[in-house]
């Protein structure tokens, strides 16, 4: 099973990061713009649209306010498994925002992983621009 861990710094304040990260329905205006275009939430599970074209249906594992941190698993989709967490940590005032993803098959961590790199640069610029307003 491919584990991929990856982890960014952003200069917001971790309340300010959580608010957005557990907005579970608006990643696409409040957390990732552009990365993801559009969110509807259906049953427990939210239908997300990439920016490049890919749709995807979430299921919502667990919002821990406590751990600052949301678990979510893709279903129905290619993937034979696939879960998925996404956590703010305070990193001295800034945050410290962990993406961790455990999936199969193995071939498709490449893409994956690329795609996780390019939603934490998304997150970064869209909170970072969001707390100079």
């Amino acid at each position: 099973m491919a584990s991929i861990h990856r982890e960014i710094e952003i200069k917001v304040k971790p309340e300010t990061a959580w608010e957005a990260l557990r907005d579970v329905g608006a990643i696409h205006t409040r957390l990732a713009r552009g990365f993801v275009t559009d969110v509807r939430l259906e049953d427990g599970d939210r239908i997300v649209t990439f920016g490049n074209g890919m749709v995807v249906r979430e299921r919502i594992v667990d919002v821990d306010d406590a751990a600052r941190r949301v678990a979510w698993s893709v279903v129905g989709s290619s993937m034979t498994h696939h879960n998925a967490s996404a956590q703010v940590f305070d990193a001295g005032g800034a945050t410290r925002f962990v993406w961790i993803a455990d999936l199969l098959p193995n071939e498709v961590a490449p893409h994956i992983a690329g795609m996780i790199e390019q939603g934490l640069d998304a997150i970064r610029r869209t909170l970072e621009s969001d707390a100079g307003r």
